[in-house]
């Protein structure tokens, strides 16, 4: 079955959305009929400023930017590559929920979709700092849900598992992931694949729509 959204008039934001699940995402908004704003975290105070004025309002974001470092011993991981994904990966949705809050909170409607992952619901053997800052992008969803409901918004997160996208791709190139052995570890095995970007643009419009209120 095939879904569809009217999203025209409103104005999606989108952090990370050059490539990968974000760049699938982005065209999924655009196609439902929402104008979409492109940004990394790092501008995103200007950028949210900026899609207000240009479209009005801000009725719909997902801050999906994120990163991910070779595995390594926690023991042998430096304080630099700590804070690198900490910076990316916790930093960089606490600022984007901050500047798009305050938009949402004024106009008292809009609909965030945080991206954690897997790894902020279980652990993973040499990547201790990505899986702590994905289960706090949980954290930080959940808390936000929970004050931000009495002002209209609607706060969630998708946790996506190994989703074949340019990242991915890399990582498999470089030795770090095997995508057979992966695959075969999804539940829906009978699949044989990787997870697709499309499947997790669905259910980020799906949390954005009216469907989900």
């Amino acid at each position: 079955m095939s879904v569809t959204y009217d999203f025209t008039g409103q104005t999606a934001f989108v952090t990370g959305g050059s490539s990968g699940m974000g760049a699938v995402t982005v065209h999924a908004f655009a196609g439902a009929g929402a104008n979409v704003a492109i940004t990394d975290e790092d501008q995103v105070a200007k950028a949210v400023r900026a899609t207000v004025e240009a479209f009005g309002s801000l009725d719909m974001a997902f801050n999906n930017a994120g990163i991910m470092l070779p595995a390594v011993d926690s023991a042998d991981e430096t304080a630099g590559a700590f804070d690198e994904i900490v910076t990316v990966n916790l930093r960089g949705v606490w600022a984007s929920m901050k500047h798009e809050l305050k938009q949402m909170r004024e106009q008292g409607s809009g609909a965030i979709v945080n991206c954690s992952s897997l790894g902020g619901l279980v652990g993973g053997d040499g990547r201790a700092t990505y899986h702590a800052t994905k289960h706090g992008v949980i954290g930080q969803t959940k808390s936000v849900a929970l004050r931000y409901g009495n002002h209209g918004v609607r706060v969630n997160a998708v946790c996506p598992g190994t989703i074949a996208t340019p990242m991915v791709a890399r990582m498999a190139e470089g030795g770090e992931l095997d995508r057979e052995a992966v695959a075969a570890g999804v539940p829906l095995g009978r699949l044989g694949r990787l997870g697709r970007p499309e499947e997790i643009a669905a259910a980020v419009l799906w949390l954005c729509s009216d469907a989900a209120s």
